[in-house]
């Protein structure tokens, strides 16, 4: 063999040599590395707490709402599912005949229940499209609780009744009585499980504190009339 390939042969196995090494100190680093502190193999890495899947129903109403109000035509409101756009109603309003429709679900009745019975009853029929539906009720305005006031008043009309409310505030509420307007004589008139019922009111007596029960606290759909 001659001096040339003797070289060419001594540096190859050097360089096999030298290479071998560094793979030995990269195999002993990569397994230094994956021991802990106290010489123990670090386990299995704890699992992340699972994100809940779905959004407890719920209802919301206006602050202002009576802590017995029901729902009646013409008040607005929301129903929405949590992660399912397909079914929610950003607005939708009470029909006349006391029904909202709803996408998926159709009619369904909506007046005479209250925001929480009416959650309850979109989550039953909503279960034929959704495995665990949780829709919110979210009643956006009040419509449905309203009086009226005709006759001798400064502003008659329809007066939405959102709180406790008799029969003198609300004539305060129509600007007052016009100069004519015979105050001892006015009436209310209630519409009672279907039986028309009156309700006499003397504005003179209330003034000079008299006679105060006939002040009483007006209902939905009642009408004051001022002769």
């Amino acid at each position: 063999m001659t001096t040339t390939r003797r070289r060419a042969a001594t540096d190859a196995i050097a360089n096999h040599a030298r290479f071998g090494r560094r793979t030995a100190c990269v195999g002993l680093t990569l397994v230094l590395a994956a021991v802990t502190v106290d010489g123990q193999a670090p386990g299995p890495r704890p699992a992340l707490p699972a994100v809940a899947a779905t959004a407890a129903a719920t209802t919301i109403v206006p602050a202002d709402a009576p802590s017995d109000y029901i729902i009646g035509s013409d008040d607005v409101l929301s129903v929405l599912f949590w992660n399912d756009k397909d079914l929610s109603a950003p607005l939708v309003t009470v029909r006349p005949d006391g029904k909202v429709t709803l996408p998926l679900l159709n009619d369904v009745q909506a007046a005479g229940r209250t925001p929480e019975q009416l959650r309850d009853a979109i989550k039953v029929a909503a279960q034929k499209y959704v495995e665990d539906p949780n829709p919110t009720v979210i009643v956006k305005e009040i419509k449905s609780r309203r009086v009226f006031i005709t006759g001798q008043v400064e502003k008659p009309g329809t007066y939405a009744l959102n709180g406790p409310t008799t029969i003198l505030q609300l004539i305060a509420i129509a600007g007052g009585l016009k100069d004519f307007a015979d105050s001892k004589k006015i009436s209310l008139l209630r519409n009672d499980g279907g039986r028309p019922v009156v309700h006499a009111f003397n504005y003179q007596d209330v003034l000079k504190v008299k006679n105060l029960r006939q002040n009483i606290e007006l209902r939905p759909d009642d009408t004051v009339v001022v002769p």
